[in-house]
């Protein structure tokens, strides 16, 4: 009986329906309080637009609701948990499971069960809607909550150096040979870094090696003389489409997929990769903190109810349950500045808590 984790089909419905209703509960109360406060810190920016008004923060609130689910669905299953296990615990239910023959474990199972769903979900969840929400708004944000380009893949005011001038695009779209500016400025500088000349164009694309402008116009800064130069002339033969996603690549906008393509463009041009490639790895170990929320809040579960002990086992629980994601965000960091390799990164903080949550849970249960 102790190696088989779900030895009552009953029990097991009973618990795990407690539990997914709880999680739900949490999470929903989390993401409207949270979501409440985000728009009220925003509304202005986005009513500060011309023509905006409920439509567009209705569209913020559509955007940024998927972002606030992914987020805290850990927190909302570690709460969750807690709040479980002190019902159960109350109800003396833990300790007519446990005369019954069943191990901690086997108690917790359940939960192991409804929290590996709920990680897998998270998973599908962010790379199907979470990215795509996140890409969005946040070109919306780059050009101040006004009109945006239908291209999905657009990228917002992007500077890029060009020795010792600089190039600058208002919108990126498209990759590698297919990529194309509008509204774009080359700067020329002197060996001092003052600006002497501008070239403007509404539209560039790339050349292999260099951007062709269409129909670019020279301004003098010395002068002050504007010069229409017509045609089409190659300028910042400097720059390379892989700067563009060099500087713009946001980790949380890219599927695993897009993310992946993106890594092995930078890293062909001989850029740094150590903190796309972190990144890319807690996508996957990010949803599956839900899976250690269980056993960290565990030590709720456990003890007598009566020994007016319940209050401190539940704190210890989101203590553990809170302190996984300092160190996770901390170890994320770390990885970010060259000090853990990205695999150290994203999951030693998983390993680390699923030793510390099996540690508390046998030393002092089983």
């Amino acid at each position: 009986m102790l190696l088989d984790f779900f030895p009552s089909r009953t029990m097991t419905l009973y618990i795990a329906r407690m539990f997914a209703v709880r999680i739900v509960a949490v999470l929903v109360m989390l993401v409207l309080v949270l979501q409440m406060l985000d728009l009220l810190s925003e509304s202005g920016h986005i009513l500060a637009a011309k023509g905006n008004g409920q439509m567009e923060l209705l569209r913020y609130v559509g955007l940024r609701t998927p972002q606030l689910i992914s987020r805290f669905t850990p927190y909302s299953v570690l709460l969750a948990t807690i709040i479980t296990l002190m019902t159960l615990n109350q109800n003396s239910e833990v300790v007519a499971m446990k005369a019954a023959g069943l191990s901690a474990h086997q108690v917790l199972a359940p939960l192991f069960l409804v929290a590996a769903v709920t990680s897998a979900g998270t998973l599908a969840f962010n790379e199907r809607v979470v990215v795509r929400s996140t890409a969005a708004l946040k070109a919306w944000q780059d050009v101040g909550y006004g009109t945006t380009p239908p291209d999905s893949d657009i990228k917002a005011n992007v500077w890029m150096q060009d020795g010792p001038n600089i190039l600058y695009a208002r919108t990126v779209t498209g990759r590698g040979t297919a990529t194309e500016m509008s509204d774009v400025n080359w700067y020329r500088r002197d060996p001092t870094g003052m600006v002497t000349e501008i070239v403007h164009a509404p539209h560039a694309r790339f050349a292999a090696p260099g951007w062709r402008f269409d129909q670019p116009a020279s301004f003098d800064v010395q002068s002050t003389r504007r010069t229409a130069l017509g045609g089409a002339h190659v300028y910042a033969t400097g720059v390379d489409p892989a700067q563009v996603i060099v500087r713009k690549t946001d980790a949380d906008g890219e599927s695993l997929s897009m993310l992946t393509t993106s890594i092995g463009e930078i890293r062909a041009a001989g850029f740094r990769t150590s903190e796309l490639d972190g990144k890319w790895w807690h996508k996957l170990s990010g949803p599956l903190s839900a899976l250690l929320m269980p056993l960290l809040g565990a030590v709720a579960a456990f003890g007598l109810a009566r020994s007016g002990k319940l209050f401190v086992r539940a704190v210890i629980g989101m203590a553990l349950g809170f302190a996984y994601f300092v160190v996770d965000n901390a170890a994320l960091a770390m990885g970010n500045f060259g000090g853990y390799t990205p695999l150290l990164a994203a999951w030693s903080p998983f390993l680390l808590f699923l030793l510390i949550g099996e540690t508390v849970l046998i030393r002092t249960e089983e």
